[in-house]
C-alpha cells in the first residue's frame, strides 16, 4: 500500500518539535495514528536527526512484550537517553504498558532529561480526551486525527482526473486509509464492520460498562440516520420510545457522550450569531466516516445534502476550524466556522439550479450583518457565482483547496 502522506497533521508534530509538551496523538481507531508517527519519524532522519537520537516502541508487538512491565520499560529506555542533544521517544499503543502515565510523567519530568522530545499514542479506551489531563501531570498537546480528507482520499487513490467518482466512491466506501487496498465493496463492508465492533465493544461497552448493546446500537443507528438533524437528548428519547424502544434521556446522553470520547461522532453546538454566544440547548451530530453510515443503514442511507454537509464539517475540522450550528433569527445556517483570526459562514445544498431552493440557502447568509465571507457549498458543476458577497462554488472543488475559503 502506498503510504499517503497526512501533510497538515506532519506541519503540527513539527511546530511542537522539541517543545517541553508530551505530544499525544487521539483518534477514531484506525485513522493512521501510527502511520504519522512512521511519516514524522522520516521527516526528522530528513532534517539531520540521526538514527540514534529516535526510539520507538510498539507496545502491540509481542517482541516488546517484556517492556510492557514499567519497571523494565524505565531501565530500558533511561540509559538511551542522550545527554547532549535531543531524544526522540515514540510510544505507540501506550496503553498495554501497566501505570504508563507514570512512566510518561517521569520521562518527561524536566528535573530527569530536559532533552527528552515524546510522542504517544493510545487505544481511545485509555486515551480519552477528557481523561488525558488526569493522566499526564505534565503539559501536552492533544493532536487529534481523523480518517483522510477528500483531498488525502484523491491524492492516495490516484482519481484526480475524476473528481465526481472520486467523491462517490468517499462517501459511498469509506475515509480509514486502509480502505483504498481493498477493491471489493463486501470487504470494505467486513473492515468496517471490525472497526465499529471493536469500538462498541471494547472501547465503549467495557469502558463504561455498558451491558445493553442492542440499545447502544439502536442509538448509534439512529445518529447515524439523523445526520445534520438539530436534535436534543430528550427528543432523541422520545422519538426512540415512541418507535417501541424504550428509552430514556440519562442513557442517551451516557451513549452520546460515550460515542463522542471514542471520536465515533461528533458534535455541533449551536451558535446565536447576532448575540455571539453559544447556545446551551440542541446540537446536530455527525459521523467520522460516512462509510460507517452506509454500512449501518444500508443503501437507504443515501442522501446526497445530509452526505455532503457530514463531508464538509469533517473537512472544517481538518482544516482545524472550530464549527458550530448557526442560529440568525428564526432561520439556521449550516456551519459556522471560526478560527484565532476568522469567521466563515457555510450554508451546503446538493443543489441550486432550482430557484426556490437557491433563495432558500441565500437567505439565513443575506439577514447576517457582517463583513465576515458566507459561501454556499455545492455539488453543483456549475461556473462561481456572487449573490452580493455570498459566494456560490463548487464543493468538490472547495474540498480539493481550489477555491473558497
Amino acid at each position: 500500500m502506498k503510504r499517503i502522506e497526512r501533510n497538515d497533521y506532519l506541519e503540527k508534530l513539527i511546530a511542537f518539535r522539541d517543545k517541553k509538551l508530551i505530544k499525544v496523538i487521539t483518534g477514531i481507531r484506525r485513522c493512521g495514528k501510527s502511520t504519522l508517527m512512521d511519516i514524522f519519524r522520516d521527516w526528522l532522519l530528513k532534517n539531520g536527526v540521526v538514527p540514534g537520537q529516535i526510539f520507538y516502541l510498539n507496545f502491540e508487538d509481542y517482541d516488546n512484550r517484556e517492556l510492557r512491565d514499567p519497571i523494565a520499560l524505565y531501565r530500558y529506555i533511561k540509559p538511551l537517553i542522550l545527554p547532549d542533544k535531543p531524544t526522540y521517544i515514540f510510544f505507540d499503543e501506550i496503553q498495554h504498558v501497566k501505570d504508563f502515565p507514570d512512566i510518561i510523567n517521569s520521562l518527561n519530568s524536566l528535573n530527569l532529561k530536559p532533552y527528552v522530545d515524546l510522542y504517544i499514542t493510545g487505544s481511545n479506551a485509555y486515551m480519552l480526551s477528557s481523561e488525558i489531563a488526569t493522566l499526564l501531570s505534565g503539559r501536552y498537546v492533544e493532536i487529534d486525527m481523523l480518517p483522510l480528507s477528500f483531498k488525502e482520499y484523491v491524492t492516495g487513490s490516484g482519481k484526480q482526473d475524476n473528481l465526481a467518482k472520486a467523491y462517490t466512491d468517499y462517501i459511498t466506501q469509506s475515509s480509514f486509509p486502509y480502505t483504498l487496498t481493498l477493491e471489493r465493496a463486501g470487504d470494505i463492508a467486513d473492515y468496517l464492520n471490525g472497526v465499529y465492533n471493536t469500538i462498541v465493544v471494547k472501547d465503549i461497552m467495557s469502558r463504561k460498562k455498558i451491558q445493553d448493546v442492542m440499545m447502544l446500537e439502536s442509538v448509534i443507528r439512529f445518529i447515524a440516520d439523523n445526520i445534520g438533524n438539530i436534535m436534543s437528548t430528550k427528543r432523541i428519547a422520545d422519538i426512540m420510545t415512541a418507535d417501541g424502544r424504550k428509552i430514556d434521556q440519562k442513557t442517551v446522553e451516557k451513549y452520546l457522550t460515550s460515542l463522542c470520547e471514542t471520536f465515533f461522532v461528533y458534535e455541533a453546538k449551536r451558535y446565536n450569531v447576532k448575540g455571539r454566544q453559544l447556545l446551551k440547548t440542541l446540537s446536530k451530530y455527525y459521523l467520522v466516516d460516512v462509510g460507517l453510515r452506509r454500512m449501518l443503514l444500508g443503501s437507504r442511507s443515501f442522501d446526497a445534502r445530509r452526505l455532503l454537509e457530514n463531508v464538509v464539517y469533517l473537512e472544517l475540522l481538518h482544516r482545524q476550524k472550530k464549527v458550530y450550528v448557526g442560529k440568525i433569527n428564526d432561520l439556521e445556517v449550516d456551519f459556522v466556522a471560526m478560527d484565532e483570526n476568522d469567521i466563515v459562514y457555510y450554508q451546503v445544498a446538493a443543489t441550486v439550479r432550482d430557484e426556490a431552493t437557491l433563495k432558500r440557502e441565500l437567505k439565513p447568509l443575506q439577514e447576517i450583518d457582517d463583513q465576515y465571507p458566507k459561501c454556499i457549498l455545492t455539488l453543483d458543476e456549475d461556473p462561481e457565482a456572487d449573490y452580493n458577497g455570498i459566494k456560490r462554488m463548487n464543493a468538490l472543488k472547495w474540498l480539493m483547496g481550489e477555491c473558497g475559503v
